[in-house]
């Protein structure tokens, strides 16, 4: 399957998006520098997958582990956007990680796959890490 040029474009966006988003943090929770990254990882996520699908993407991580993530996620970008950027980026993390926690597996075996990314992932500490996030712990029968 090639990748499209669209597709090449919002993952760009997205890269770009996460660049400002962690200079914001980097710069003491800049407001405006975490709000432009905001705007180009969702403008970046849309042109990846499409309008639709990225609709369908939500609407259905709604149906599957509720309105929490969602709420988190777009509720933090609301609290930047509303001058409240600490809290607004705990909220928004918490949601990213609800949203986007089910692909860090296919991520990092994507990664290990890579040449120079693959020497960073064998450090001890770091696999360690990309361990734990490659094979999530199973849920325990009492939970």
């Amino acid at each position: 399957m090639a990748i499209t040029d669209n597709q090449k474009i919002g993952v760009m966006l997205c890269a770009i998006g996460f660049l400002f988003i962690t200079f914001g943090v980097m710069m003491m929770f800049d407001t405006m520098l975490l709000t432009i990254g905001n705007i180009l990882f969702l403008g970046g996520l849309a042109i990846t997958m499409g309008p639709s699908a990225t609709i369908r993407f939500f609407t259905t991580r709604w149906q599957k582990i509720g309105p929490r993530g969602v709420f988190c996620f777009f509720g933090g970008i609301a609290l930047v956007l509303a001058k409240w950027p600490v809290v607004g980026m705990i909220l928004e993390v918490f949601g990213f990680l609800n949203l986007f926690g089910n692909f860090f597996p296919i991520v990092i075996s994507a990664m290990r796959q890579m040449p120079f990314l693959s020497n960073i992932l064998s450090l001890p500490i770091i696999s360690t890490i990309a361990d734990k996030l490659e094979r999530p712990q199973r849920a325990s029968q009492w939970a």
